[in-house]
Order: C-alpha cells, then structure tokens, then sequence
C-alpha cells in the first residue's frame, strides 16, 4: 500500500517571492517518461529513484512510499521526492525542498538520505514539527568509473542463488544494525527476508563463498544503464586483511563497469581505514552525503 493511504493528497503553495507559487502532488504511471527524464539530469544522485521506477513502476506497494511531483506555476516539473521508509529528493528550487519537506511531516519516514546540503535545508524545513532524529550519520559517496585492473579468475564470485539466502540475511541484518542501530530481524522479519529474497532473483546479490562460507558478499541496491549503487560490502570476519574483500570487489567492479557507464557506493566519513580500502579498489569521492534516522 501506497503512502495515499498514510498522507492526504496535498496541494502546498509556498511563495519564495510573490510570484512562484509549487504545487505538489502524487505522481501517475502517465509521468513516468516526464520524471525519468528530469531525474536523469544527475544520475548518480537519482539512481535509487530511478531504479525503483523502472524495476517497479512509479506506484507499487514494492517502492515502499510514493513518488511526488513538485510543479511551479506554469506545470513544469521543479522537483521529484520518494517519500516514505526512505525520503529522498532531487529538487532544481528551494520552493521544491520546502514544500517536499512540509509533505513529509505528516508520514511516516525511517530515514532521509541524500546530498549533506539538501539534506540539512530539508531538516530546516522539516524539523519545525519538533520530530527529533534518532541517529544522523555523515557520508562520503565514492565513484568507480573504470574497472582498477582485470578480473581475477581464480575467485569464484557469482549471483547468488536462493541457497544463500539464509547467510545473506544474517549478514545484511548484522550490517543494519551497524549502520541503523536498528535490526530488522526483530522488526520486520517477513519484509526484510521478501526483499532479500527478490533481490537474489533479481540477480543482485554476488558471492564467493567457501564450504557454505560467505567469504565475500555485496548488493546491487539499485541499477540503471548510467549507474549501479553498491551496498553491503562484506568480507568474512575470520578471512579479513587478507586481500579478499579488494580481490571480490575489483573483480566485481569489473563485471559490473562492463554493463553501466558508473559504480557508487557511501562510506561513513569517519571511517578513514575503509575510505583507503576502496581508493586501493579504484573508487574516488564524489560528494558529502547524510542520513537522518528518525524515531
């Protein structure tokens, strides 16, 4: 179910002067190709969007929230937000973020994510509901564009298959709980378990393992023909500082540059060591990015 249900359609008009009134409004699966091509402007910051939209359609229980449009006076599309579990937003006008921000209040959010800029602009707007964030972290976005040397045939890394999904559930529940402070095991188990599950038969999950042990693993979270967004690296904790994890991911990061033009992944900022990790892999900075989890 959609966030219609837990948000009333709103028309919000906000005035940065007195002439440009926004409107927001839920968006249709007759936009799709009018919000694909205004998000496609910045591809490697509107891949979870985009890859949602094209993987689920504009309006699917699936997207976990609902997608809202953002227009000024004349029609023209200012802005496109994801609101619901995760919000995220990509607005060309401070109008945009304002009324998205004012929207969001009445649903309810596990977390917002995006550009360290945008993000606390939105939070201005947003925060004067006195909502109190529960946990904010601060990321570094990294970009691979190019493959940082030839596969290595000697690992055996290869799209998981349903056989694995009991360790992959294990892993990516320990992974939340690092990031999140929150396990989903304990909250939503069915859920987390239907969207492991979906995303194995997707072809998005890739593995090496070892007699039944995940030496290395890590999702595909969201795919476009521009961008592919990693997340949930992992090495096994008895086989680290052995040149695995640099060994799945170059080898990984090849296969995967060989079917989209970039890679992205977030690190926490404070995490110089794992910072150096990927640079050895080929990946850069790119931008400052936040996540608010809320309560």
């Amino acid at each position: 179910m959609g966030l219609a249900s837990l948000c009333q359609e709103l028309e919000l008009t906000h005035f940065v002067d007195s002439t440009e009134p926004s409107r927001v409004e839920e968006i249709c699966e007759e936009e799709k190709e009018e919000v694909l091509k205004f998000l496609s402007v910045r591809p490697i910051h509107t891949v979870y969007m985009v890859s949602l939209i094209r993987d689920n359609g504009l309006t699917s229980p699936r997207n976990r929230g609902s997608f809202y449009a953002c227009r000024d006076r004349y029609g023209d599309l200012e802005g496109v937000a994801l609101i619901g579990h995760a919000t995220v937003v990509e607005t060309q006008s401070e109008s945009a973020l304002m009324a998205f921000a004012t929207m969001a209040r009445n649903c309810q959010s596990h977390l917002i994510r995006g550009e360290q800029d945008t993000i606390e602009r939105f939070w201005n707007y947003y925060s004067s509901s006195a909502k109190v964030p529960r946990l904010i972290t601060r990321e570094h976005l990294l970009e691979a564009r190019q493959a940082f040397s030839d596969k290595d045939q000697s690992i055996d890394l290869r799209p998981a298959t349903m056989a694995d999904l009991d360790n992959i559930i294990s892993v990516n529940a320990s992974l939340a709980l690092q990031e999140s402070g929150i396990n989903p095991l304990q909250h939503d188990v069915s859920g987390f378990r239907q969207r492991n599950a979906r995303r194995i038969e997707q072809g998005r999950v890739w593995v090496w393992t070892d007699d039944n042990r995940l030496m290395f693993k890590t999702d595909v979270v969201a795919e476009t023909p521009q961008v592919i967004y990693l997340e949930g690296v992992h090495v096994h904790e008895e086989e680290r500082r052995k040149g695995y994890g640099l060994r799945g991911l170059t080898q990984l990061s090849a296969t995967l540059l060989a079917r989209t033009d970039s890679l992205c992944l977030t690190i926490n900022d404070k995490n110089k060591k794992l910072q150096g990790f990927y640079e050895k892999a080929g990946y850069q900075f790119h931008s400052d990015y936040q996540t608010i989890y809320l309560r």
